[in-house]
């Protein structure tokens, strides 16, 4: 599921340089030094977040996470999320996606958005937000009776922890998206669209052939807003054909 935020403190050297940033005209290059009981991993998370231009616009937006951009860039391209639809999303912790969501479907009679993570989270206005294991036996039923009826769209960002061997954390995910498809494939109506986080290389063959299967389009994607060392990817799958097979 979603991972838990990083924070850290410490001093910033002077050096500076400009770069552009999403929507504003100019922003800082800012080098954070090495704190005393900061490991040098945490230093570089807590520059790259300084000098992210996708943090900055989010903060300057509303959005809890630089991760809505994401939702925003996937749906600018393939047309995801229109208003009166019903939305869960999975792995929605802190609230990014959830927020896109809301704003994209909401203020039209029969529009829902319900979001579940593992991890505690603030509500969303305007969305039904819900702490809970995915792969718990109770999630799914948990989730239908949110919604009260089919969805439109079901959204994983969902994410294993990494452990850093690549082949072991491409399972990870893929375990994650093959439940996350299973739910999909039991509450999306005909039509309805699956939106998942997966590894770069695309999804495995029994996967990719399974979404094929159920649904018309099947594409791959990497938005703008992933981060260029993020081995992360995502997977879109369009007009489900409404059987399971």
């Amino acid at each position: 599921m979603s991972g838990g935020s990083k924070k850290g403190g410490g001093s910033k050297s002077g050096s500076r340089t400009t770069g552009s940033a999403p929507g504003t005209s100019r922003e800082l290059t800012v080098k954070v030094k090495t704190a005393k009981r900061r490991k040098l991993s945490s230093t570089l998370w807590l520059q790259r977040q300084l000098n992210d231009p996708y943090v900055h616009e989010a903060k300057r937006q509303g959005y809890r996470s630089r991760a809505a951009f994401k939702l925003i860039q996937l749906d600018e391209r393939f047309h995801i999320l229109k208003p009166g639809l019903r939305i869960v999303d999975l792995g929605a912790a802190p609230g990014g996606w959830t927020q896109v969501a809301v704003q994209k479907v909401g203020g039209k009679k029969g529009s829902i958005v319900v979001g579940m993570d593992i991890l505690e989270w603030d509500p969303v206005p305007g969305a039904i937000t819900m702490q809970g294991d995915f792969l718990a036996d109770d999630a799914p039923d948990r989730l239908k009776e949110a919604l009260g009826g089919p969805a439109d769209v079901v959204l994983s960002d969902m994410a294993a922890p990494t452990t850093g061997h690549p082949s072991t954390d491409h399972l990870r995910i893929i375990g994650l998206v093959e439940v996350a498809l299973h739910f999909a494939l039991e509450i999306l109506t005909p039509g309805g669209t699956f939106v998942a986080k997966v590894f770069q290389g695309g999804t495995e063959k029994t996967l990719l052939d399974q979404l094929k299967k159920n649904f018309t389009t099947v594409r791959h994607a990497k938005p703008p807003a992933s981060r260029q060392g993020s081995a992360e990817t995502y997977v879109v799958a369009m007009g489900f054909r409404g059987s399971v097979e």
